[in-house]
């Protein structure tokens, strides 16, 4: 999290948008976070995390032959009350995302602090999934619809896509 800290810091977050890029906007009942999109230059344990990704890349396509060849990756930053509502990965019209992940960032977090993520399932229910610091969750993207629920208390993660390539 000193790094997401540090690039927050340095005035490279903003407010998260909805929608493609040329109809991107800021609605914060929708969606209340803000975000830096991972770039150069790294600090070290942001290159150790690239390198994680990458063999994890590797073994989806080795053992589950999904063809992916990119990564999109940003730090998102939830301020307490903020949440996102319940939607899909992939912006409309692109199958491009083809497994999501989140690796949450946050110390000591409870139960009571809320802010989990919801995945809603095929039959009608849903599986809540507290961001506690070090869990990696991974779902394959395409028609999975989830949510980040309000958390009482600042809530840090890492998001981000394998893709398939344009």
């Amino acid at each position: 999290m000193d790094c997401g800290l540090q690039r927050l810091g340095q005035g490279e977050f903003a407010p998260a948008r909805i929608g493609g890029e040329r109809r991107a906007q800021r609605i914060e009942e929708v969606r209340g976070d803000s975000i830096c999109w991972l770039s150069s230059p790294c600090e070290p344990a942001e290159l150790r995390l690239l390198e994680i990704l990458e063999q994890l890349r590797l073994a989806f396509n080795r053992e589950a032959t999904l063809g992916l060849f990119e990564l999109e990756l940003h730090y998102a930053r939830y301020a307490p009350g903020a949440s996102f509502a319940r939607h899909l990965d992939q912006p409309q019209g692109s199958e491009l995302r083809q497994v999501s992940f989140a690796l949450y960032l946050n110390t000591r977090w409870e139960p009571a602090d809320g802010g989990a993520l919801r995945i809603f399932t095929a039959g009608g229910g849903c599986r809540e999934i507290l961001p506690l610091g070090g869990r990696l969750v991974v779902f394959r993207t395409p028609g999975l619809e989830h949510a980040v629920q309000p958390a009482l208390r600042e809530r840090w993660s890492i998001s981000g896509w394998f893709r398939r390539r344009a």
